[in-house]
């Protein structure tokens, strides 16, 4: 068993969460750092996972385990303001993949997207699955996922080549069976550290400590939730928003109907298999209207206006960023950026 000079092991750091304590972010960083190194034990990394999440997560201990995921990740620089929209999971509404094609349609709109994701946990189609179906290789070096998003203005980081460490919490996770800790750091460890992010979460307590540790990072995200439990904006009721901006963060509360998007159902969004919804997102790019397009354009309207970063109300840079997303779909640019991102990651 190895110690740091800060002499933190097992016993220490498990019995402290047993005892519902909250740990330091040196804590955190050290339990994630033995994990990631292959030090831990599978019985060690499941006692950790989930006594850390009955506990119950803060942010300095999220920010921990993130600040171990960077040490041990494979480094990726794109230059300028960089955007990643991406979700948690976990929602269990089995929908289409909105944050993928609002991600393409922000690009579509000017912004460089290096969207940060994998395959599916709990949904049945993933952003690598729907991304493969569509054409774009999951396999490309840390090299060439930076080449593509100079060349398309759209890049994928896949979580699994750009946090090969985590394959060590990998049969402790499978066996547990249920979700962790581990299933919130996904959206906050891109190894291109964007500098504006659009982040779901569909857990609500962990929205808010998300996006503490945004704020931590001086980072410009939104973190949203639908109230009817999706990790996107929802068309179907209001949304909860946690407004990350120069090291606060503001909670707000988005009403669809109040920007003029129609009022959608759950069935509406409803997914199935990786190709279907691959055919989705070709349908949308292609001029389809409808629920999905709806969901869709808001999403990305959040995405453009965090990426943005002005001020001004939620309502209005929503309304200007839905906007936004309506003409990179109706004029074809979002299109087009999907066939340039399938060119440029074919090499």
């Amino acid at each position: 068993m190895s110690a740091p000079s800060g002499g933190q092991t097992w016993p220490d750091v498990l019995s402290g969460l047993v005892q519902r304590r909250d740990l330091t972010a040196e804590q955190t960083a050290w339990a994630m750092g033995e994990i990631l190194a292959g030090a831990a034990t599978p019985v060690q990394i499941a006692g950790f996972a989930v006594a850390l999440r009955s506990k119950g997560e803060t942010v300095e201990e999220m920010q921990g385990l993130v600040d171990a995921m960077y040490e041990h990740a494979t480094p990726l620089t794109v230059e300028g303001r960089t955007l990643d929209v991406v979700g948690t999971g976990g929602d269990r509404s089995f929908s289409v993949n909105i944050s993928t094609m609002a991600a393409i349609v922000a690009a579509g709109a000017g912004v460089t997207v290096v969207k940060h994701g994998n395959r599916s946990a709990s949904s049945k189609a993933g952003s690598a699955d729907v991304l493969e179906q569509l054409g774009i290789r999951l396999d490309l070096t840390a090299e060439d996922v930076g080449r593509v998003a100079r060349q398309a203005g759209i890049t994928f980081c896949f979580a699994a080549a750009f946090h090969p460490a985590l394959r060590h919490a990998a049969v402790a996770r499978s066996e547990l069976g249920i979700g962790t800790t581990f299933n919130f750091l996904g959206p906050i460890a891109n190894p291109a550290k964007p500098a504006a992010q659009a982040i779901g979460c569909a857990d609500a307590r962990m929205a808010p400590v998300m996006a503490g540790v945004f704020a931590r990072r001086g980072v410009d995200a939104w973190v949203f939730r639908g109230d009817d439990g999706l990790d996107e904006l929802t068309t179907t009721t209001t949304s909860r928003l946690w407004l990350v901006h120069e090291g606060q963060v503001v909670e707000e509360t988005v009403d669809p109907a109040r920007l003029g998007v129609p009022v959608g159902t759950a069935e509406g969004l409803r997914g199935q298999d990786a190709a279907y919804n691959a055919e989705v997102v070709l349908r949308l790019l292609a001029g389809d209207r409808g629920p999905v397009r709806d969901a869709v354009l808001l999403n990305a309207g959040a995405a453009l206006a965090v990426h943005a970063a002005e001020d001004g109300s939620v309502e209005d840079r929503l309304i200007d960023g839905i906007r936004r997303a309506e003409a990179a779909v109706d004029s074809g640019a979002a299109q087009a950026t999907l066939e340039r991102w399938v060119a440029a990651a074919a090499g």
